[in-house]
């Protein structure tokens, strides 16, 4: 392979991001294409050279291939790295690459287009003597044809796209008066999808688990079509795993394959029988797992004449962080991170984003956030070592199925390793139920917190006016969460004197007795209480957020905020006189009039600044001499608002 000094990749988002931490660390430098939504993204950041190939529809900016080309081109890039998804399994755009003298980081045309067709990749597996799944791969598509097909397989059976992936164009038939009907679902939907209806039939396996083999041979577990949560080795025994590894590279091999790549093999529970899939001639979502059993990242050039020890790092775990409803049929998400905290990095927690707080996730590409990759020296400990990372993984503004995947994980079937890919559906009873019941003590905390964040943003010529304070507020509160069943309305007391808080919630009397800030971040608070010491994440935006102690988020409102007495020994800023704003804030109520006698204590104003009351008493007895704003003015900083003499 020719020396590669510059790399354009022809994809976005967290693909993009590791492929350009990779090349940097190999002294490569990068270009970037981008649509125009995805101008201030990170991987755009993250490039050497960036530029605009199109708007946001994928058809016209990370499709286009020959806009890609001629950025490679201008940019004298030598190669052009195509991640997954878009151009990666797209053999026309290899053999463009090849005419323009550009390297394809991925496998030949010619392995890409045997392989992308499921009846012809199996063909060229049985002559390969890699066993497939029974069934009928040929050209004939004739309705009445199939059905006897299907009749000499034995029902159920699975019509699948000839051209198809990602369960599109694909039925699954128990009897025979279905099949028709279901036929003609299957092409329309292929030839929608794939510009292509032809199908094939194969028997359907009722018990499967869904075995892949990376290039490196690499076993893992992937949940059905949803893509859920992958680990290795699989829990398949050694001889069976080191068959199935034999029959990947007999699959490699047999198209002369180079590069990265993924055989899927389709494991029957009920006979100990397995059978070729597929084979995704592309870089993998899941390589991660390979590289954390390795401790290599081999996203150039890929072996198969050899097998990498697995022995290094035995139990890797890999799960997709996405933005999708569990509870609304895993529908895909958009919006805004108003919120994003990933776990802490370590060597055994490992984190590929391409986000940043304050990025979108837009409708126009695949809602993945992030994939959060562990391992363990055994499964135990690794999957306990990716139950913490995801309580630590904090995520609001848009929804997320991470409270999903910490469920998944301590469901006894996965914790035994008893599941097939019906595991979901036979249990979405139970991996999609949702919390009962709100904790008091985070409600607490998050109030608490709440004062706390606003307090230590005032100067100190305000803060003066809380110092010391004796403040007693019913508060009516409006509790949502995605993770709760249900949205509550709650009210409770919050007395505070100086910096002790005390809340009665549910009857439930908590004392917070001080709240600091953490080290590790501006919204990580730890509070000492009454029951001991807490740290949550704590954001005061529009609403009021925590996160529990599962890291799941807590959305409260404050609907109203009545304070029935305050006592403070605290005045305003200015001389004794003169009465001056001390930050921009907005006259909540005045309690004077022109001429009216005042005595020093007497409560003159209430302004209102960063989401907090502050009441200004008079210093000196006197009588107001002017009052310059009505109330509900905002008013700038350092302006006089109230004049005694």
């Amino acid at each position: 392979m020719s020396y590669i000094n510059k790399l354009l990749v022809a994809n976005r988002g967290e693909i993009a991001c590791r492929v350009m931490r990779t090349a940097k660390k190999m002294g490569i430098k990068t270009v970037a294409v981008y649509s125009d939504i995805d101008k201030n993204t990170l991987f755009v950041e993250m490039a050497d050279e960036a530029y605009n190939i199109g708007p946001p529809q994928a058809l016209q900016s990370y499709l286009r291939s020959d806009k890609i080309i001629d950025v490679a081109l201008s940019t004298k890039s030598q190669a052009i790295h195509p991640g997954f998804g878009f151009l990666s399994e797209n053999a026309q755009f290899s053999e463009d690459c090849q005419k323009n003298d550009l390297i394809f980081v991925g496998p030949s045309a010619d392995a890409i287009r045997k392989m992308g067709s499921k009846s012809e990749s199996k063909i060229i597996m049985t002559d390969a003597k890699v066993p497939v799944v029974p069934g009928y791969h040929g050209e004939t598509q004739d309705p009445n044809f199939l059905l006897q097909e299907a009749e000499k397989i034995g029902f159920p059976v699975l019509i699948k796209a000839v051209m198809g992936g990602g369960g599109k164009g694909m039925r699954i038939v128990r009897q025979k008066s279905e099949f028709l009907e279901a036929l003609e679902g299957a092409k329309r939907e292929a030839l929608k999808s794939f510009k292509d209806e032809r199908v094939l039939v194969e028997k359907y396996i009722e018990k499967p688990r869904h075995i892949e083999v990376q290039i490196f041979g690499i076993a893992q577990y992937k949940e059905d079509i949803k893509r859920v949560i992958e680990e290795a080795p699989s829990a398949l025994d050694e001889k069976i795993r080191y068959d199935i590894g034999e029959k990947a590279k007999a699959a490699a091999r047999a198209v002369k394959y180079s590069n990265a790549g993924t055989v899927e093999f389709i494991f029957d529970l009920d006979s100990s029988k397995f059978y070729f899939m597929e084979m995704n001639t592309r870089l993998q979502v899941e390589h991660p797992i390979t590289e954390m059993i390795t401790g290599s990242c081999k996203w150039r050039t890929t072996t198969i004449n050899s097998r990498i020890n697995q022995k290094k790092r035995s139990f890797p775990f890999e799960a997709r962080i996405y933005s999708e409803s569990p509870n609304n049929n895993f529908l895909p998400g958009s919006g805004k991170l108003d919120h994003y905290s990933e776990p802490k990095a370590s060597q055994s927690v490992r984190i590929e984003t391409g986000v940043r707080e304050g990025d979108t996730i837009s409708i126009f590409y695949d809602p993945m956030i992030a994939k959060l990759v562990v391992y363990g020296e055994n499964r135990q400990l690794a999957i306990q070592t990716l139950l913490n990372a995801l309580q630590n993984y904090q995520i609001h503004g848009l929804p997320n199925n991470i409270s999903f995947l910490k469920t998944v994980l301590q469901h006894p079937e996965y914790v035994n390793q008893q599941y097939d890919t019906s595991f979901i559906g036979k249990n979405q009873d139970t991996l999609l139920k949702l919390k009962d019941h709100y904790n008091p003590i985070d409600i607490a905390l998050a109030i608490a917190g709440r004062h706390f964040l606003n307090s230590v943003q005032l100067p100190k010529s305000l803060l003066n006016f809380r110092n010391g304070a004796q403040i007693h507020n019913k508060l009516s509160l409006h509790i949502q969460s995605a993770s709760y069943a249900h949205q509550k309305e709650i009210k409770i007391t919050h007395n505070i004197n100086g910096n002790t808080h005390e809340l009665e919630i549910k009857g439930q009397k908590i004392v917070v007795n001080k709240v600091t800030k953490s080290q590790e971040h501006n919204n990580l608070l730890i509070f000492e209480t009454n029951q001991g010491i807490f740290i949550r994440t704590i954001r005061n935006n529009e609403n009021l957020l925590i996160f529990d102690a599962e890291g799941d988020p807590i959305s409260i409102t404050v609907s109203s905020d009545e304070v029935k007495k305050v006592k403070s020994d605290q005045h305003g800023h200015g001389n004794n006189k003169e009465i001056v704003a001390p930050m921009p804030c907005t006259l909540t109520k005045v309690n004077v009039k022109v001429g009216q006698k005042v005595k020093r204590g007497d409560i003159l104003i209430i302004m209102e600044a960063m989401k907090m009351e502050h009441t200004i008493k008079a210093a000196i007895d006197g009588e107001v001499k002017e009052i310059r704003y009505k109330e509900g003015q905002f008013i700038e900083a350092g302006a006089m608002i109230v004049k005694l003499e």
